[in-house]
């Protein structure tokens, strides 16, 4: 019996993101991702809420696990399972926020296009930054989310709470997948989760950066159904 199963994506990304793994789960699941408009995760969750089905399986990526962590704080009986990919439970640093402030500006000062120069290198890992099929999907991502939507990302990552106090309550079948090559969520926040939540398991993919469901998208679908049939 296929599952429903909803896909958050990260920053300035769509449903091309998970592209690889809509395709290789199609037997198992029924993948929905939402376009995450709105200038805090708490208004994000409620839209993702009030679109989807009664219980669903959830998965995020990035900014999509932030949302993930607060559907859970509002309706924790709906999720049937979880999977964190590339993404923490701490909330921003002061530095980080800093460089978003800065990336903002230039959004809101018509150089969105300078945007993507500057974010392109923490997205994907070293080995891979010379892939042009890779950076052009991300690139065409990017353009299609837009400035405004990309503003209202960044003001709700920054703005997003600390999620660390709420990770021992989670109490679904747990996946949480990061590749050692993410230079924006290390492997170190992705194992702060994995033995904060019980009985949660922690997948590190060889090579990988933080859009791993693309660098790796193999790899990625192999732990996903694995973690839907948990």
């Amino acid at each position: 019996m296929r599952q429903d199963l909803i896909l958050l994506p990260g920053l300035i990304c769509d449903a091309r993101l998970f592209a690889p793994q809509i395709e290789a789960l199609a037997d198992v699941a029924v993948p929905f991702v939402p376009h995450l408009d709105a200038s805090s995760v708490g208004e994000m969750a409620e839209a993702v809420l009030g679109a989807a089905p009664k219980t669903f399986a959830l998965a995020g990526l990035s900014m999509g696990g932030y949302v993930a962590f607060e559907i859970l704080r509002r309706a924790p009986g709906r999720v049937t399972r979880l999977a964190l990919i590339s993404t923490t439970a701490r909330p921003d640093a002061p530095e980080q926020s800093a460089m978003r402030r800065d990336l903002i500006d230039l959004a809101k000062s018509h150089r969105y296009a300078q945007v993507m120069p500057r974010l392109l290198p923490k997205l994907i890992s070293a080995g891979r930054r010379e892939d042009a099929d890779l950076k052009r999907i991300v690139v065409e991502m990017a353009d299609a989310v837009g400035p405004q939507a990309f503003i209202h990302q960044q003001t709700a990552i920054i703005s997003r709470p600390d999620s660390r106090p709420d990770l021992t309550r989670i109490a679904v079948p747990t996946a949480v997948i990061c590749g050692d090559a993410d230079e924006l969520t290390p492997k170190d926040r992705h194992e702060e989760m994995a033995v904060a939540i019980s009985g949660a398991k922690l997948a590190v993919v060889p090579g990988a950066g933080h859009l791993a469901t693309l660098e790796a998208p193999d790899a990625l679908s192999t732990l996903l159904r694995g973690w839907l049939g948990a």
